[in-house]
Formats: C-alpha cells, structure tokens, sequence
C-alpha cells in the first residue's frame, strides 16, 4: 500500500496566554510566564502546590452560541475555539470540514475537571441527582472534547479520543498522521486540551512531582536546572489541521510542516518513573520512520517538566539518539505543563520555530544540573537553521511519544 505524505496546514490555540496562537508566540517570543499564584486555591486543605498557568477569563458565550456550548466544560469551549480558528488558518470551506474525508482526534486527561467537582459537590455526601443537570455528562465523559467540537463543527467522518495524561494530544497528532498516512481520511483536526484545576494539580502534589515555589510563581518551573522544585500545571487547548499533503499543495495552502515520522512506545516497569530506554526507543522510532539519522536531527523540543527524575532521564535518552550539539529546550517555564494540551500546544511554538529559523530557549535555566548537561540546552534565543526537529512528550503509565517534523519550502 502507498503511504501519503501528511501536511500541517493549520494552527488553532488557547493557551494560558489567551485566545489565539498569535497570543502564544508573542508571550513566548517575549520570554514571559504565564504563571500565577492562585488565590482561588487557598481554601484547599492539604494543598502545597498553589501555582498554575490556566487560561485568562474571557467571555465565551459571546464567541459560542448556547446550543453548542450547553454540554461543554471550559476545556471544551476552548477546543471549539482553537478549532474554529486551525480551520479558518488551513482555509478549509464548510463543505470540507462536513466532509465524510475530515476526521477529528482530540485528546485530554479526563473530562472537564471543573465539571466532575460541579456533579459530585452536588451528589455527595447525600448521593442526591436532583439537583444536577442531564448535559452535566457530556462535560465529564473522557471525549467530551472531540464529541463537543464534532457537534459544534459537523465533523462526520472519524472520531477519536486519546485519553493517555501528557501525551494526549501528541498521541492524538500521531494518530491523524496515520489516518491519513493510510488514506483512512485527507484532513484530520487533532490536538488536546485540560484544565487548570486544584484537583489535577493535587494529583501531582501527592507524587510529591508539583512544586511548591508558591512566592515566585513566574521563575517557579525550571526544567533541567539544578534548583527546579517541580511541575506546574496549565491549561488551554491546542487544534492542529493535518491534511494529505497532495491536497494540501493542490490547495496552494501554506505548509509549516510535514510530519514525517511518530514514535509511541511503552515502559511497563513502573507507572510513574521515567525510563530513558524507553524514551530512547520512542524517538529512534521516530526517526527511523523517516529514514533519519541523530546528525539529521536539528533540535529537539524536550518534554522536560521540571522533575529531578524525568529531567535527567529525558536529557540522557536524548543524548543517546542525536548529536552532542543539538540544541535542545523545554517551553514548560513559559506555560506550564498543560497536560493533554502540551503536545499540541508546544507544537504551535516549535513550527514557528522553524518558520522563523530561531531556537526558543528554556525559561528560568540559570543553572544547569550536570547530570542534564549531556545534552546542548539552549539558554538564549538563537538563529539557527531548522529542517528536521523532534518533538517529545511522555506520559505517567509509561507512555513515550515523540514526533518528527520536517520544513517545506
């Protein structure tokens, strides 16, 4: 069977620097934080984590017309939105995107967070259901992101929903790269989104994974850096248009890039720990899709959360695969770690990387911990080439992911 080359034609994001992925670029580009102290959280008994990077307030019911938005929860409502803009971006008509050829994968941690506290401060303790609305489901079901934005679009050809916590949307990507590889569909949007919420937080705070840099929010994440105390979680919702690359120069559409290989391994020796092995085989898988070798490899957009574990395994397994010199960074210290979203979203910052040849560093690295020092971490903005980058993500239960992204000229 011949395979198709598959093409990006189109970007879509909120991030919590606000609507629009011009909104992202232009935070990241000006080397800012999108983190906050939460004050909203102080009412959380046993709480150590208090920091975040959510998405601004801003009034969606004036971007969303009730119909649609009734059974959405906020990650929802900006999937819709990060959608509606990939598809205004990429040019598709309404005919295209009602098509039976255009398809939808759009993954998430869970359900709308907010939405699951909504239902069970209502239910319990008293296990009482009258006072808790029928569209409260449809907020709370593990792909209430891509049956929201389906209904909200008319999407009707394949429907997806990768529920895998930070490589949900990278193993979304990867999976409308192969629905369209294989010819099963021509255009796919695809991406995640979650919430920044004290209840997610709170999961990492128990792993003792959070930090709890609560008096400096925006130099609180620090990933690779000796000093680093832990994740901070984010929100938003980053929607990609992947198109068959034929259609899509037919089209004469603009193309930031193609997707040319996608590594999605698992680690099954510990459900929490990092494995660099494992991490190791997800980007050699990768590259090896693609007919890559480690000098093919232009940069690498690490994953990096700001843990000591995961750090160091993610900068030893890079090592292992691409040049000593390969310049290599996270963009977690600009919007935190939005879990479902961050493939997606840190996608959008590493294809206008390429389409601007500049090399976005780590934030708040001002001392780099020796054992991650294997590896070539950016500390400032640089102009350098880019033609073929690698984009990892990896997940608690043993999930590895990492894609390989190649120019177009």
């Amino acid at each position: 069977m011949s395979l198709h080359r598959v093409a990006i034609t189109g970007r879509g994001a909120v991030s919590p620097f606000g609507l629009g992925v011009t909104s992202l670029v232009e935070g990241v580009w000006a080397g800012r934080s999108a983190i906050r102290y939460m004050e909203e959280w102080a009412d959380v008994d046993g709480l150590n984590c208090r920091i975040a990077a959510p998405v601004p307030e801003f009034d969606y019911k004036k971007l969303l017309p009730r119909a649609v938005r009734r059974t959405m929860g906020p990650m929802a409502v900006h999937a819709t939105l990060a959608a509606k803009e990939a598809i205004g971006d990429a040019g598709l008509s309404d005919e295209a995107v009602t098509s039976e050829e255009t398809g939808i994968v759009i993954g998430s941690t869970t359900g709308s967070a907010s939405a699951f506290e909504e239902f069970y401060s209502k239910y319990l303790p008293d296990k009482r259901l009258a006072e808790i609305k029928s569209g409260e489901f449809f907020k709370m079901m593990g792909h209430s992101c891509s049956a929201n934005v389906s209904l909200a679009l008319g999407i009707t050809g394949e429907q997806w929903a990768p529920v895998s916590a930070c490589t949900s949307s990278s193993q979304a990507i990867g999976l409308a790269y192969l629905l369209i590889q294989t010819g099963r569909q021509q255009v796919v949007l695809c991406g995640g989104a979650d919430e920044a919420h004290a209840s997610v937080t709170g999961v990492f705070d128990l792993l003792r994974a959070a930090s709890n840099q609560n008096d400096d929010p925006e130099n609180s994440c620090r990933p690779f850096d000796k000093n680093r105390s832990g994740v901070v979680c984010g929100g938003g919702s980053g929607i990609l248009v992947l198109e068959n690359m034929e259609s899509a120069l037919a089209r004469g559409t603009k193309i930031y890039g193609e997707i040319v290989g996608f590594g999605n391994v698992n680690d099954s020796t510990h459900i929490a720990n990092p494995d660099k092995n494992s991490m190791a085989r997800a980007m050699q898988r990768a590259m090896g899709e693609a007919s890559l070798a480690g000098s093919d490899i232009d940069y690498v957009n690490a994953h990096a959360t700001g843990t000591d574990l995961g750090d160091v395994a993610e900068a030893c397994a890079i090592a292992s695969v691409v040049d000593s010199k390969t310049p290599v960074s996270s963009f977690k210290g600009h919007i935190g770690h939005t879990l479902g979203a961050a493939g997606s979203l840190e996608m959008m910052i590493l294809l206008e990387m390429l389409a601007k040849n500049e090399v976005i560093p780590t934030r708040n690295l001002d001392s780099i911990d020796p054992r991650c020092s294997v590896v070539q971490l950016q500390r400032e903005v640089s102009s350098i080439a880019l033609n073929t980058v690698l984009k990892n993500n990896f997940a608690l239960g043993g999930v590895n992911t990492s894609i390989a992204i190649r120019r177009v000229d």
